[in-house]
């Protein structure tokens, strides 16, 4: 594995695509930066980590995009969670980041240390197993994430109903990516010259999901992989298609993304999962762009099951998550950033998460 590693981390190798990038931008005539988004939180963290904005001429910009399921999932989601823990018989199970951010008035790691019974899994399959091993309880899952992740939980549910597992169910609020590209892209505020596309949703989508996307804002869209040549390459790939007046669709990550994608993980989707509108943090509802329990699984929706009276939801004051999920802005323009608010002590989703943009700009710095 590390030599498998070591073969996609060469220094020589990132340098030679630094050269070509900046040799490409040197043919091309722009008065302001070229501006391109990282889709993929996965990729943000990958471009701080490494250094990456080192390697590439000013006049290119990058700004961090949407594609991190912890950052973009909306405080009513964290505030509903919270209430069905606080009720009795209820277990509720969550992939680790959730816990840690901060919802309305409270978050699920605070709620756990008042008594609720709130329980970090890595998978679905692990929460189905805590519901088989808690009979007469309620096991809520909370589904977060994209295309990638939606698949295996849509396999929990139909492992529920094949082993008979009663007292499990999913709060879902999974979500779909080009429907979010296509609302940021329609923002007058962004001039996105450019799509790094993630590479772990397309593994399950296939690539063609993006071809209207660049057709209808002409833009380049170029899958990626997440070490730094990959994105380096993928951005050499981006330029070139600038400089030649192109906006197709390539895929740099072609060891893991196939055109067609996993079909056998769409079938699954599709069984288990219909399109529903989805608020967006920072963004807000966006037409189709969620995934909801089908009426066919119904006994195992969570939203359709417990029925609950919220008290309004609040934003943390000053938090500016929202316009930093769309791009508009940076974590260095937040009142916030490092001082009330840090991974420690996080104020905003994008804070707490790996892949959230707060969060990469504090370990590794603006680079």
């Amino acid at each position: 594995m590390i030599r498998y590693i070591d073969e996609f981390r060469q220094a020589k190798a990132a340098r030679y695509i630094a050269r070509s990038i900046a040799d490409r931008m040197a043919g091309i005539n722009n008065e302001v930066p070229i501006r391109l988004m990282e889709v993929c939180g996965g990729h943000t963290n990958a471009i701080f980590k490494f250094g990456i904005r080192n390697l590439l001429p000013e006049s290119i910009a990058l700004l961090s995009g949407p594609g991190c399921p912890v950052c973009v999932t909306p405080n009513r989601f964290i505030d509903t969670a919270i209430e069905l823990g606080r009720r009795p018989d209820f277990i509720i199970t969550t992939f680790g980041d959730m816990i840690r951010v901060p919802g309305s008035r409270s978050s699920l790691l605070e709620e756990r240390a008042s008594g609720s019974d709130i329980r970090i899994c890595l998978s679905p399959t692990e929460a189905l197993s805590i519901a088989e091993d808690n009979p007469g309880k309620n096991t809520v899952f909370l589904g977060i994430g994209f295309e990638t992740t939606a698949p295996s939980v849509a396999v929990s549910i139909i492992e529920a109903r094949e082993r008979g597992i009663a007292g499990f169910s999913v709060l879902s609020a999974l979500k779909t990516m080009p429907e979010a590209l296509y609302a940021l892209l329609s923002s007058d505020d962004l001039n996105i010259d450019g799509l790094i596309c993630p590479g772990h949703v397309s593994s399950i989508t296939g690539t063609a999901i993006y071809r209207p996307i660049a057709e209808t804002f002409g833009i380049p869209c170029v899958v990626s992989g997440f070490e730094p040549p990959d994105i380096l390459s993928t951005i050499d790939m981006i330029v070139a298609q600038i400089a030649e007046g192109r906006h197709d669709v390539e895929n740099q990550y072609t060891r893991a993304v196939r055109p067609e994608g996993n079909k056998r993980a769409q079938d699954v989707m599709r069984a288990v999962f219909t399109p529903c509108d989805s608020r967006w943090r920072g963004i807000g509802t966006i037409p189709g762009s969620g995934l909801a329990v089908s009426e066919e699984y119904r006994e195992f929706d969570a939203e359709f099951l417990f029925s609950l009276e919220l008290p309004e939801e609040r934003e943390v004051p000053g938090c500016i998550c929202g316009h930093i999920m769309r791009g508009a802005k940076t974590p260095l323009e937040c009142p916030l950033f490092s001082t009330a608010c840090t991974p420690q002590d996080p104020k905003g989703a994008c804070m707490v998460s790996a892949e959230g943009t707060c969060s990469a700009y504090y370990r590794y710095g603006n680079r």
